[in-house]
């Protein structure tokens, strides 16, 4: 343990929420048998009990209605699963998590709400599944090891590899999975210990293309925006979002506005998701022309003058240059490219160039291309020329996909081009203030951008990259090609993983270190509004597992560096001196502000109340101006032929998330959608004679996969949709590896040509699980 201080039948919702009243009933009903939770007996009657069908999100009021609480250990902590930045109390007894239960008093901003992850898939944290002591590899088989032992095999092999080829032959990947004071640790590490700026993160693989367009155009790659404007702004256009199972508390947000005040919503997106439905516009977008039809709608706003002039004149730079570049986007150059009618491209400028606020909303859909960082620049623009920025209920806003990619995957710099706090590597005065902090020569501070990650994946195949130390990712499934990124990963001198599971790259590592789960650890995430919230343990660690930051330590000390952090408070105030934006922060400060909405970066000392939305008096840039940079890419990386006729793009499914590692574990997750699937529009089907539940061939120019078909209008004719979540079936056999987004070396996710046929040997469904769980797992309820 470690030695950190304690802090029915039917269908869809309906039959999701019969199933899981059942399922509750009888878990209740056992435990009061067996008389493991007897004293409790009066707060669990109502499990379960209420429910907003639509995201699936539950009030907790009446789950421990029947409780004695005094009985049951409670901690206010933050949600594991994405980044909205949901809080909620714990309720565990003897380390085992009962449950979850909102408290608005320390919620800004999920308030009485969670989606259906954050209130029921916890177990993962307990599961049998878990590592719990670290591992080596020998002669091809695993065996339990020492920490001691573990450890100095680390440094032996990357070490090892260090001094035969240069730092630089390392590659290091942290984790959005972890806490800040995990990831500032990690990105110290690199540089510090191993003298290397090649460490990065997930965001390369989701929101990297919106930090590089944002960073480059108003100087944060952040939401400019809070809870304030998702909640109360006039206007949405939302675009390569399905927030509704990406982002279900968010999509609350918005649904509740849009009823109640009459807010206007635009959707522009190649599959018709939920939000759609509620939307005053939606228009069905081909995949791959973002730039195309953003433009069009910049153009529109132009040529009838419903620019903001006086905004643009004082506030921004670039304008003539976007004029030219939009002049040949029009209405009906829009709609053969991008399948935008000219009637929606007008009424959608109108509505956005008039409304008195607008919210600009995305996600991977607009991110996840080879000219990601262009269809940033665009919506950026878009924001820029109406004014729609830098006010309360007004601005952009990115949803970030993974609980800490705000903070861990770019606040705390654990990328190749920036110290935390955005401050760039290149920078001598930057060197030489990290250098100094960290009693280093400047001379030996890296002084080179590293590599990207999915670059890290391509040097690796050239022999530059001979050894990585992967923290709590699993780039096997979240890698472009996963055939590539099999190989690459099976041809290293040397791997090393730290994780909670055996995961399907820890598989192929030398060693494997036993990390905390968020519910075991101490510290702090960042959620997509620039919210800084505390993370607190909630059950002991099990096992003889550590927390991230201290593995690191641990290391570092082996290589002779003496850290000398004993919390992670600790880490938090050495972060707050070097990094601007975070200076104001501290752990009890969070704590004494948890009653009053948290604390918001920039918080630039310990006097500043925190930022709720940023750019009011200027833009985050070296002469305050915003600058807009054209961006008039037309084609997506690959079209369509006689080979490859269709498009297949990805996303995520609301009970999954990411590569499975944690939801995978969970019984009800997996009762919902254990196995990857492929939705068809019928007109594609019965082109192909394609009937529901067949199994299909899949075929792109990178890869091949089989997944069974579910015929649905929600994709258009000629695309399909696979998830991204699983090994089997996962749209991650079917991408590639380059090229990659120039600015921000992010890969193309969501533009994949392929071919598709009824596959001739059906072998049935594939399960998400290994062959020897699958039974008992189907067999168990929904959560």
């Amino acid at each position: 343990m470690s030695d950190e201080p304690q802090a029915s039948g039917q269908q869809g919702v309906a039959g999701f929420m019969a199933r899981a009243k059942d399922r509750a009933g009888e878990q209740v009903k056992k435990a009061a048998n067996e008389r493991v939770v007897r004293p409790f007996e009066h707060e669990f009657s109502g499990f379960m009990g209420n429910a907003i069908s639509e995201g699936r999100l539950f009030s907790i009021a009446d789950a421990l209605g029947d409780y004695q609480l005094n009985d049951i250990n409670v901690t206010d902590t933050t949600c594991e699963y994405c980044a909205v930045g949901c809080r909620y109390d714990v309720l565990s007894k003897d380390g085992t998590v009962l449950g979850t239960r909102p408290n608005p008093e320390k919620a800004p901003i999920n308030g009485i709400s969670t989606c259906v992850k954050g209130k029921f898939s916890h177990s993962y944290a307990t599961n049998e599944d878990r590592l719990t002591q670290p591992l080596l590899k020998d002669d091809g088989e695993f065996r339990e090891a020492s920490w001691d032992e573990a450890l100095d095999r680390v440094v032996e092999g990357l070490d090892g590899i260090r001094t035969e080829h240069g730092p630089n032959a390392l590659g290091l990947v942290a984790s959005s999975k972890s806490t800040n004071e995990a990831n500032y640790v990690m990105q110290r590490f690199a540089r510090e210990v191993i003298g290397t700026n090649n460490i990065d993160n997930c965001n390369r693989l989701c929101h990297a293309a919106t930090v590089s367009g944002l960073s480059s155009t108003v100087g944060f790659g952040a939401a400019s925006v809070g809870v304030e404007a998702l909640e109360e702004t006039d206007c949405y256009l939302i675009t390569g979002s399905n927030t509704t199972e990406s982002h279900p508390v968010f999509a609350t947000m918005i649904k509740q506005n849009v009823k109640d005040n009459d807010a206007d919503l635009l959707v522009f997106d190649p599959r018709k998701i939920q939000m759609a439905e509620y939307a005053d516009q939606y228009s069905r977008i081909e995949p791959g022309y973002d730039t195309t039809w953003i433009n069009g709608l910049i153009r529109c706003i132009i040529v009838n003058d419903l620019h903001d002039e006086e905004f643009i004149e004082e506030r921004t730079t670039g304008f003539d240059q976007v004029v030219e570049t939009v002049e040949k986007f029009t209405p009906e150059f829009v709609e053969e490219k991008a399948g935008v009618p000219p009637e929606e491209l007008k009424n959608a400028a109108e509505t956005i160039a008039t409304a008195d606020s607008c919210v600009f909303c995305w996600t991977l859909g607009l991110a996840e291309h080879a000219h990601g960082t262009e269809n940033i620049y665009a919506m950026a623009n878009l924001a820029l020329i109406t004014g729609h920025i830098g006010k309360p209920r007004a601005g952009l806003s990115p949803f970030r996909g993974q609980n800490n990619v705000q903070g861990g995957g770019g606040d705390m710099g654990p990328v190749p081009n920036n110290f935390p706090g955005y401050q760039p590597v290149t920078d001598e005065e930057n060197r030489k203030k990290f250098a100094n902090a960290y009693d280093m020569d400047v001379e030996e501070m890296p002084d080179r951008e590293g590599f990207r990650i999915t670059d890290m994946f391509l040097a690796a195949e050239q022999g530059d990259i001979r050894g990585m130390f992967i923290q709590g990712e699993n780039p096997l499934i979240s890698e472009p090609n996963i055939g590539h990124a099999r190989e690459v990963l099976e041809t290293l001198d040397f791997l090393a993983v730290q994780d909670i599971f055996l995961t399907d790259t820890a598989e192929h590592a030398d060693v494997v270190l036993p990390a905390t789960s968020s519910l075991e650890s101490n510290g702090t995430y960042t959620a997509s509004t620039r919210h800084v919230q505390l993370v607190k343990r909630a059950i002991d660690p099990i096992g003889n597992v550590k927390p991230d930051w201290k593995i690191t330590q641990q290391l570092a000390e082996r290589f002779g560096y003496d850290w000398e952090f004993s919390h992670a408070s600790d880490i938090m105030e050495e972060i707050n001196g070097l990094t601007p934006i975070y200076a104001g922060i501290t752990h009890e400060r969070l704590e004494r502000h948890s009653e009053d909405g948290g604390l918001q970066w920039p918080v630039w000392d310990e006097d500043h109340p925190g930022t709720p939305y940023t750019y009011a008096d200027q833009f985050q840039t070296t002469d305050g101006l915003a600058h807009m940079h054209p961006a008039d890419t037309v084609e997506p990386s690959e079209t369509p032929d006689d080979d490859y006729p269709l498009v297949m793009t990805s996303g995520r499914v609301l009970y999954q998330y990411h590569t499975g590692t944690m939801t995978f574990r969970e019984p009800g997750d997996m009762s919902y959608t254990d196995r990857s699937f492929v939705e068809i529009h019928p007109e594609t089907a019965n082109a192909y004679s394609v009937s529901n539940g067949d199994m299909l061939d899949i075929t792109s120019r990178h890869g091949e996969t089989q997944a069974m078909a579910e015929i649905t209008t929600r994709p258009n004719p000629g695309t399909i949709f696979i998830p991204m979540h699983y090994l089997h079936g996962g749209a991650n056999n079917l991408t590639k590896e380059k090229p990659l987004d120039g600015p921000s070396r992010s890969p193309e996710y969501k533009v994949t040509d392929v071919r598709i046929s009824v596959a001739e040997s059906d072998a049935g469904p594939i399960s998400a699980v290994p062959p020897s769980e699958t039974d008992e797992r189907s067999a168990t309820g929904d959560d």
